[in-house]
């Protein structure tokens, strides 16, 4: 199965997707090196969850200049030739942005983003882990972080919409979009395989890849 053509792969979705569970198990199997999100770093995530309002634009603004620096890193000698399988997309950030932040402190983030967003590599691939706010919802109940208890059902629902969004206009890489409600690439050896044979087989910019129940 030919994947070498991927050198750097990220793998994205909403909170419960099982994107950074999947990233790992790719980096395994492609012999790769993980940069995952570092949340239990960020000294406001807590706080935001448990009033918005008034954490959110120090948990954005830790949250931007954190995963800048880790992509910056793909450009030190010892990346710069390796494989990467990651969790995150810089691209997704201001998905959080839009949700959380007022007028002016969204104008002010922006500002700094389009700033330096063109510092982050492209990936030679992007795989997007779609599913329902309920499906999320359970498996953020089952994982049961405590941190993540505050978030409701309504801030699921919109963080997909805006997930949706961003991905249906996504042009910068290569996309597969991957429906998980009847397909566990995760748990399932086989599911996995399948999504194995489907990158290798990847020929457009943008594909999807679901499974019937």
């Amino acid at each position: 199965m030919n994947l070498e053509k991927y050198k750097y792969v990220v793998v994205e979705g909403a909170i419960g997707a099982g994107k950074t569970t999947l990233a790992r198990k790719l980096a395994e199997q492609l012999q790769a090196q993980t940069l995952l999100e570092l949340p239990e770093e960020n000294p406001f995530l807590e706080k935001f969850y448990r009033d918005a309002a008034r954490y959110a634009l120090p948990t954005q603004m830790f949250f931007l200049f954190q995963r800048l620096n880790q992509l910056r890193d793909l450009a030190q000698p010892d990346l710069f030739d390796a494989r990467i399988v990651s969790d995150f997309l810089l691209d997704k950030d201001p998905i959080f942005a839009r949700l959380t932040l007022g007028d002016d402190e969204l104008a002010l983030y922006q500002q700094l983003y389009d700033h330096l967003r063109p510092q982050a590599p492209l990936p030679d691939l992007v795989i997007y882990l779609q599913a329902e706010p309920a499906t999320l919802i359970e498996r953020i109940r089952k994982r049961g972080v405590p941190m993540e208890a505050p978030i409701s059902a309504n801030y699921i629902e919109k963080l997909c919409d805006s997930y949706s969004r961003i991905f249906y206009d996504y042009e910068a890489a290569p996309l597969l979009i991957v429906n998980t409600e009847h397909l566990n690439p995760i748990d399932n050896d086989e599911d996995f395989a399948l999504l194995l044979q489907r990158i290798a087989n990847m020929r457009g910019k943008r594909e999807f890849f679901s499974r019937g129940e």
